[in-house]
This record gives C-alpha cells, structure tokens and sequence, in this order.
C-alpha cells in the first residue's frame, strides 16, 4: 500500500511518479522502490507506462484496482481517526487537520528544513 499511496500522492502534486521519485517520497533508495514498485504492479495496484514527456522515462500510475484498495484503506483510516478523536470538538477536530496540512506542506519543501548539526 505504501507506494501506490506514494504514486497516488506525487500524481496529485503534479510529479511523475518514477522510481526515484517514488523513493524520494518515502524514503528508501532506488533499489527497494523498484522491488516496491514491481511488487505493487504484480498485485495490479500500479501500472508502469511511457513517459509522456520523455519516452526514456517510465512513469507509475495507480489503476482501478489500486484506487479502490486506496479508498478502501482511506476509509478504515478515518474510522480509527474516529474512535481516537472521540470526544473531541470540532473546533479540535479542525485545529488537528489544519496541523497535520501545514506539517505535510512543509514536508514538500525540503528547503525550509534545518540541517542536523553533530555534537
């Protein structure tokens, strides 16, 4: 599931999903993306197709099937956000989702992130 979320997610943003940016997104090397990647088409999560903008390039796209089983693990994700959000307001219901969207808009932009320092 972790790297048709990956494609579904690089799509939405607009990115190719090619197996370095695939890795990228969830951080693992190019190796283990592939094997991820060949193991989500084998199951027919993911499709492998020509870039259109470079035909060197192969680009990954979630299929019907990897749509449904992304809905369906959507669906069971917000049933547990539920039963652990119970009693919460909906002002803190909304206070949360604001959080967490600013926390994966910064993600996006390595930029801003602080380099380690070593002691």
């Amino acid at each position: 599931m972790l790297v048709t979320e990956a494609v579904y997610a690089l799509t939405r943003r607009g990115t190719a999903a090619t197996v370095n940016t695939i890795a990228a997104e969830i951080g693992i090397d190019q190796s283990g993306a592939s094997r991820l990647v060949k193991d989500a088409t084998g199951a027919g999560y993911l499709a492998m197709r020509t870039s259109a903008r470079d035909a060197r390039r192969r680009e990954a796209e979630v299929t019907a099937t990897g749509r449904v089983m992304l809905e369906h693990a959507h669906q069971w994700q917000e049933q547990i956000f539920d039963q652990l959000a119970e009693g919460w307001t909906e002002q803190q219901r909304l206070d949360f989702q604001r959080s967490m969207t600013a926390l994966i808009d910064r993600s996006h932009a390595p930029s801003t992130w602080a380099t380690p320092t070593h002691r």
